[in-house]
C-alpha cells in the first residue's frame, strides 16, 4: 500500500497491518519541519498526502498509539 492512499494521520494510526513502530515513523516524518507548509507553521504537507493536515492532528494520532 502506498502512503498516497492516506488522507489523514488517523488513517495511519488505525491501519491494521502496520506495526506501531512503523506508524510512529510515518507520523514523525509527517510532523517534521521538512513537511511544513511555507508560511503556515501549523500545517504539514508530506508528499504522500493530497492536501495539508494540521500538525496537531499528527500529534493526536501519535498520542492515540500510546493508548
Amino acid at each position: 500500500m502506498s502512503l498516497a492512499h492516506f488522507e489523514s494521520p488517523f488513517d495511519v494510526a488505525r491501519h491494521p497491518s502496520f506495526e506501531p513502530e512503523v506508524k510512529r515513523a510515518i507520523l514523525a516524518s509527517w510532523a517534521s519541519d521538512a513537511a511544513a507548509v511555507r508560511n503556515r507553521p501549523g500545517l504539514r504537507k508530506p508528499r504522500a498526502l493530497r492536501r495539508p493536515v494540521p500538525v496537531d492532528d499528527i500529534f493526536a494520532a501519535l498520542r492515540s498509539l500510546e493508548q
